[in-house]
C-alpha cells in the first residue's frame, strides 16, 4: 500500500473522530438555548425510532427556551416521553399544541461539570486519534517488513503520519477552549 494511502485513510478516519467530537459536544447545554440540545432525541414514533426533529419543528424564540410543535398533534405523548427519558434535567410545559423548555440559569458549579464533561469528551477523541495513528504506523511497519517500504521511506511515512496526528490533535484542543469559552460565558 503506498504512503498516500496509508495517510489519506489515517486522515479519513481522523476526520471522523473530529466529526464525532463536534457531534457529542452540540449535545452539551450552554448558557443559551440552542435546539441541537433535544434534535437527536430519539422518539418511539408508531414502532419506529426516529429523531425529535424528524418529527416536530424546533426553534427557540428566545436565549432561555426551545419551542417544539409537534408535525403530528398526536405523537405529544411520545415526545413527552422521550424528553422525560432524555433526562434534560428540564421540565416540559405542554399546552397541547407544542411543548416549552425553559432553560434556568446555569450554576457555576453546573458550568465547572458541563467544562469537565467537554474534557472528557476531548480527551476520547485524542485517544482515537492516538489509535488511528498506531494503525497507520502499523501498515507502514507491514509494508517495511515485506519490502515494499526501504527504512528511510517507513521512518518518512512515520513522521508524515505523526504531523497528521499533531495537525488533528490542535483541532481537537481549539474545539474544546471554544466550548469551554461558551459553557463558562455567563
Amino acid at each position: 500500500m503506498p504512503v498516500d494511502e496509508i495517510l489519506f485513510l489515517a486522515e479519513e478516519h481522523m476526520e471522523k473522530a473530529i466529526e464525532h467530537l463536534r457531534h457529542e459536544l452540540r449535545g452539551l447545554r450552554t448558557g443559551r438555548a440552542s435546539t441541537s440540545l433535544v434534535e437527536f432525541i430519539k422518539v418511539d414514533y408508531y414502532g419506529a425510532m426516529s429523531d425529535l426533529r424528524s418529527l416536530a419543528s424546533l426553534t427557540t424564540p428566545d436565549a432561555t427556551s426551545i419551542l417544539i410543535k409537534p408535525f403530528d398533534p398526536s405523537s405529544m405523548k411520545e415526545i413527552l416521553k422521550a424528553l422525560d427519558a432524555a433526562k434534560l434535567g428540564i421540565s416540559p410545559q405542554n399546552d397541547g399544541k407544542q411543548i416549552r423548555l425553559v432553560l434556568p440559569p446555569l450554576s457555576g458549579e453546573r458550568r465547572q461539570q458541563l467544562v469537565t464533561k467537554a474534557k472528557e469528551a476531548a480527551e476520547h477523541c485524542r485517544i482515537s486519534l492516538r489509535n488511528n495513528r498506531r494503525d497507520a504506523n502499523k501498515q507502514v511497519d507491514a509494508e517495511e517488513k515485506d519490502g515494499g517500504f526501504s527504512e528511510d521511506q517507513a521512518k518518512s511515512a512515520k513522521e508524515q503520519v505523526q504531523e497528521l496526528l499533531k495537525k488533528y490533535e490542535s483541532k481537537v484542543d481549539e474545539i474544546l477552549a471554544a466550548k469551554q469559552k461558551e459553557i463558562t460565558e455567563v
